[in-house]
């Protein structure tokens, strides 16, 4: 999605060089999504200073939004080519969502605080987004009309991967997922293999609380 210069170009250009590429974040696909999206639009105005520093910031809510490096990270993971539909948990800023939309053909995210979402759902349309579906409800619960899903992505910390997700993930699908107590995680691919889940870890991270009826209690 092209847009007009804007004064952070450098700014974004020097986070995806320094806290992404420096660190093994490859996909090019990805580094260029980062390189567009306007970070600081997606955090209050008196923190948009800090919006491309190397950590999470507030959102409202008791949310977050999370590190470029770990959204990076997730989103390479997923190895998206272009024409997958994904189901992002946990819309918050719409940041993430925004990646998501500039390297998937149609992203659906569920968001449990109307607030958020639909914060992000006005923002996202003004920047311009076409292919992105919000709605507010469980996240645990998946999304079961518009399954099965290329992709999933989980923006929060649950302690086991919630059954209706992995039923709508397709057959050959990858599932990026937090894992692990309340306080700490372990980032986690999840693949669908002949009906069958396979896993492996992608190191130490800290989430928000997956809440719903497969995870925690809000």
């Amino acid at each position: 999605m092209e847009r007009a210069h804007d004064p952070w170009e450098l700014t974004r250009a020097r986070m995806v060089d320094e806290q992404l590429a420096r660190r093994g974040i490859t996909d090019a696909r990805v580094l260029a999504a980062m390189r567009r999206v306007p970070r600081h639009r997606f955090v209050e105005e008196a923190l948009r200073p800090r919006a491309y520093g190397d950590h999470p910031l507030p959102i409202g809510e008791e949310q977050t939004i999370s590190q470029p490096y770990i959204v990076g990270l997730m989103t390479a993971l997923l190895e998206l080519e272009g024409g997958e539909k994904v189901l992002e948990i946990g819309t918050g800023s719409g940041y993430q969502t925004a990646v998501l939309a500039e390297l998937a053909r149609r992203v659906c995210s569920i968001e449990r605080l109307p607030r958020l979402a639909e914060r992000a759902r006005a923002l996202l349309e003004e920047l311009g987004y076409t292919n992105v579906w919000i709605r507010v409800g469980s996240g645990t619960l998946g999304w079961p009309d518009e399954a099965p899903f290329d992709r999933i992505l989980v923006t929060a910390g649950g302690p086991a991967v919630p059954p209706p997700l992995f039923q709508q993930l397709a057959e050959g699908g990858r599932m990026v997922v937090p894992l692990g107590d309340e306080v700490n995680q372990r980032l986690t691919l999840v693949e669908k293999v002949r009906g069958e889940m396979r896993t492996r870890s992608h190191g130490e991270c800290k989430f928000v609380k997956l809440v719903g009826k497969y995870a925690w209690e809000a």
